[in-house]
């Protein structure tokens, strides 16, 4: 298959990643053993875990996925608009996650993996729910903007402070956090950041393109150590706190069940018309409002893979930037 002409917009250099589905992130190389049976992750290749999908009638473990390509190693040096990166949906929200609070969580859960794994795996966004909670500002799975002892996983600068080590480790990795923001505390945002040691990658709101056009390269980005770009739910805070307002930046398809319906990709409310030029960046919600972590493997193979057509032809032809899922470690390709 070979890559298209450049359009207009140069978002055609990468429908080759498109047509792929769910980009990079599942490439079998040679030799990988992907989808060959198994018993244990030895037998597997690199990048591969051995598992079983029963909601697909795959009952014998087969190699799968673990872990994603990063689409810089296979084409580097494009603006930052040009590649799709895998998030992570409620990346907080971690089966087994400790209950600090002493009390019984009730809340959904939608990741199998510590934030650290995810980003060692090659996700490069993470949807993080934060609230005031404690005197603290916490990551919460909860409702009605409040959270309580048993909707809260932990203190945000925990996980943030994972995010840290991972970018200092790796000095040319972008990382993109998106915010569901219930905070109020003055400036708490900016201080959770900043005590976590990550306002030294922050990618200044002012930089930011407004009308649509092209973002820097991610070796413009790199160099200039611009590698963190943070989003917030809470428009106030672009002024306020220097923190980009997501959808003034980024248009965005419907979440939870009505984000999955086949042959269906419409814009959720607060988004702009997902075929807007005057946002450069597009993330496709890819899961369902009530996790199961058995059926995931079913919904991220050809229904996941349909899905990124659909939502592509109603963007106009562009590609996600950002495809998010539960259970991220389940996708069959």
């Amino acid at each position: 298959m070979k890559l298209c002409n450049r359009g207009a917009d140069g978002h055609r250099i990468f429908i080759l990643l498109f047509l792929i589905s769910i980009p990079l992130f599942f490439i079998p190389t040679a030799n990988t053993q992907l989808l060959d049976s198994c018993s244990t992750a030895a037998d597997c290749g690199s990048g591969l875990y051995c598992g079983n999908c029963p909601s697909l009638g795959k009952t014998q473990p087969f190699c799968t996925r673990g872990q994603a390509t990063i689409p810089t190693s296979i084409v580097s040096g494009l603006p930052f608009n040009k590649y799709t990166w895998l998030m992570t949906h409620n990346a907080f929200s971690i089966v087994d996650a400790p209950l600090l609070t002493g009390s019984q969580r009730i809340t959904f859960y939608n990741q199998e993996d510590s934030v650290t794994n995810q980003l060692t795996n090659g996700v490069r966004g993470l949807m993080l729910d934060m609230y005031d909670f404690q005197n603290d500002i916490w990551l919460c799975h909860s409702f009605r903007g409040q959270c309580y002892n048993f909707t809260s996983f932990e203190p945000a600068i925990n996980t943030l402070k994972e995010v840290e080590a991972f970018m200092t480790k790796n000095p040319s990795e972008i990382v993109t956090i998106i915010i569901e923001d219930y905070v109020h505390s003055p400036k708490g945002l900016t201080r959770v950041f900043s005590d976590a040691g990550l306002d030294k990658y922050w990618y200044p709101v002012e930089k930011m393109p407004k009308k649509g056009q092209n973002w820097p390269t991610v070796n413009d980005m790199v160099q200039n150590n611009h590698r963190l770009l943070v989003f917030t739910s809470d428009s106030s805070k672009e002024s306020g706190e220097g923190i980009a307002y997501q959808w003034r930046y980024m248009v965005e398809n419907e979440s939870g069940d009505p984000g999955v319906v086949p042959g269906s990709c419409s814009n959720r409310k607060e988004s702009k018309p997902l075929n807007s030029r005057s946002s450069s960046l597009f993330l496709m919600n890819y899961f369902p409002t009530i996790p199961v972590q058995n059926e995931a493997c079913k919904e991220h193979s050809s229904p996941l893979a349909d899905m990124a057509g659909t939502c592509y032809k109603s963007a106009g032809n562009v590609i996600p930037n950002f495809v998010a899922v539960n259970f991220y470690m389940v996708l069959e390709f």
